[in-house]
């Protein structure tokens, strides 16, 4: 066998289709384009134009209001940090951040940060540096003897200053 040999199975390809090339064809004088009209010409794709009728993306009712400096927190219940230093995950004397729970595996990914929710049972003593925690949360750890660290107000009050 030669390389100048080498073909396609028979019926693997198909010869394409050549518009335009008289009415016999099936495919002449408008070449499948339709008749008339801005379409019918090259280089027209008009994305959400609907023939001069009010398009639909204009006619659906706009609601509400998405603020451009929300934040995005991983929200950790007490009762998971609990579990992840039952199970060795979470070591007990080292910060609780952002880091150490990725490491964990109690978050999966870093978003703006942690806040802690007060949903569960927790009895390590944990000191705490995250961006948020709720007044229960806050209440449930210090009365197991450990502390919370807002890094967020303390960010703010930097900038403030």
């Amino acid at each position: 066998m030669k390389l100048n040999e080498i073909t396609d199975n028979p019926g693997a390809t198909k010869a394409r289709i050549r518009v335009g090339r008289g009415i016999g064809s099936g495919k002449g004088k408008t070449g499948g384009r339709g008749v008339k009209g801005q379409k019918a010409r090259t280089g027209v794709a008009i994305k959400g134009f609907e023939g001069g009728q009010m398009p639909l993306h204009r006619r659906l009712p706009k609601r509400g209001f998405t603020p451009p400096s929300s934040k995005n927190y991983n929200e950790v219940n007490l009762g998971r940090i609990q579990e992840a230093v039952s199970a060795g995950k979470l070591p007990a004397d080292a910060a609780v951040t952002i880091e150490t729970l990725l490491a964990a595996g109690v978050v999966t990914k870093r978003r703006d940060g942690v806040r802690i929710l007060g949903v569960g049972e927790i009895s390590a003593k944990l000191a705490f540096e995250v961006a948020g925690a709720s007044k229960s949360a806050v209440a449930a750890i210090e009365k197991a003897g450990g502390s919370v660290k807002l890094l967020n107000v303390v960010a703010e009050a930097a900038a403030e200053a």
